[in-house]
This record gives C-alpha cells, sequence and structure tokens, in this order.
C-alpha cells in the first residue's frame, strides 16, 4: 500500500518536460523556417543584413535556452541523487508520520495532538477500509500513547493497516478532531518520479518531507 501526498514534485516535473517539448520544438520549427527563407530567397532582394542578423541572434538565443535546459535537467537529477544518500541514513530509524500504520502484532507508538484547552478526548482507530474499530477514552494531557491493538476483551485485531484520530472536548463539546502521528521503522529509501521516498515497515511509502521526526 502506498501513501500519495500532494503532487506539487510530479506536476513541476511534467511542466518541465513540456516546457523542454515546447522551446526544442520551437527550435526545430526556426531552423526550418530560416534555412526555407535563405534557399528561397530573391537574389536581386536579399534580407537585410541587419534582419539577418536578428534572425541569427535569435537563433542562437533559442539553442542556449534548450542547452540550458539540459543542464539544469542533468544538475536537478545529480541533487537528487546526492540527496537520496543522505537519506539512506534513515533505514533503520523510526520516523514519525501521519499515514496509515501497519500493525503485526506489536504494539504502536501514537502522538496524539490534543487540544490545549480540552478537559477530556478520545482516541478513534479505523481499518484500512475507513471503518471504526475502536474507540478509547484517553486523558487529555496525553504525550504519547501505546496502542496494544487488542480488543476490549484482549483478543489481537487483525495484522493490517489502521489509522488514528483525537476528538478533543471541553465541557462535553467537541473543540477539534486531528491525526495522531505514529513511529513506524524506515526500511528504504527510494527516488520516486524525482522525489525522495521512504517506504516504512508493511511497506507504506510516502516522501522524506513527510516526516516529522526521527529516533533510533
Amino acid at each position: 500500500m502506498e501513501v500519495t501526498s500532494t503532487t506539487t514534485a510530479q506536476t513541476a516535473t511534467t511542466t518541465s518536460s513540456t516546457d523542454d517539448s515546447v522551446i526544442s520544438s520551437d527550435f526545430e520549427t526556426f531552423l526550418v523556417m530560416l534555412t526555407t527563407q535563405l534557399e528561397n530567397q530573391d537574389p536581386l532582394n536579399p534580407v537585410d543584413s541587419a534582419d539577418f542578423a536578428v534572425q541569427l541572434a535569435t537563433f542562437s538565443g533559442v539553442e542556449q535556452q534548450v542547452q540550458t535546459n539540459d543542464l539544469l535537467a542533468e544538475l536537478s537529477a545529480q541533487l537528487t541523487t546526492s540527496g537520496l544518500s543522505d537519506y539512506a541514513a534513515w533505514v533503520g530509524k523510526d520516523a514519525l508520520v501521519t499515514a496509515p500504520a501497519y500493525f503485526d502484532g506489536a504494539p504502536v507508538t501514537l502522538i496524539p495532538d490534543i487540544d490545549t484547552l480540552a478537559d477530556a478526548a478520545e482516541l478513534i482507530v479505523t481499518d484500512a477500509n475507513g471503518t471504526e474499530v475502536q474507540r478509547v477514552s484517553i486523558a487529555a494531557n496525553t504525550d504519547v500513547l501505546e496502542w496494544a491493538g487488542t480488543t476490549a476483551a484482549g483478543d489481537p485485531m487483525p495484522d493490517g493497516y489502521y489509522n488514528f484520530s483525537v476528538i478533543s472536548y471541553s465541557e462535553g463539546n467537541v473543540l477539534n478532531t486531528t491525526t495522531a502521528e505514529h513511529y513506524a521503522t524506515v526500511t528504504e529509501t527510494r527516488i520516486d518520479d524525482g522525489t525522495v521516498k521512504i517506504v516504512l515497515s508493511g511497506g507504506v511509502a510516502l516522501p522524506a518531507t513527510d516526516v516529522s521526526g526521527l529516533r533510533e
């Protein structure tokens, strides 16, 4: 299962590719037009030297733009690869994320985001289908919570992906509902569509920029 985020990086890559294609197309078109003009000009009334100089300058400018875009693309690829080596040090560490948590029987460490004005709170647990499977009361001052993944009867819940949210209350009124972060082990780092992504235990993949904390 892979979690996707806002596709800003993908859009930028697509836009850049489109721009390169347009510039290259314009460059080829300009070259053909210039060649055709030279082949078919009237020998008795040739192109004015000043106009021809402007056309050559335009030709040179377009050519340089194409080369610049190619160099920028190469530089971007090199920087991305360089960044990947930095993120490789994350493998084996626990990342703090809001992505779905994979439960395999081991407790999941949660960081609930409880409103500072709350006097009570509830943890809501939903499965991969969005179905609520558990709702438990937690103290309003809870900073860290270990979710055991067991039912009220003490039976273990099925292995799989779970999402966690927290409802904050004040005098019985709902203040807000937030998503609880959790720690998951980083098993891999990779480049996907030009974006450095991390893979968490259970297979969830997300941009490295979505990680808000790390621990050993």
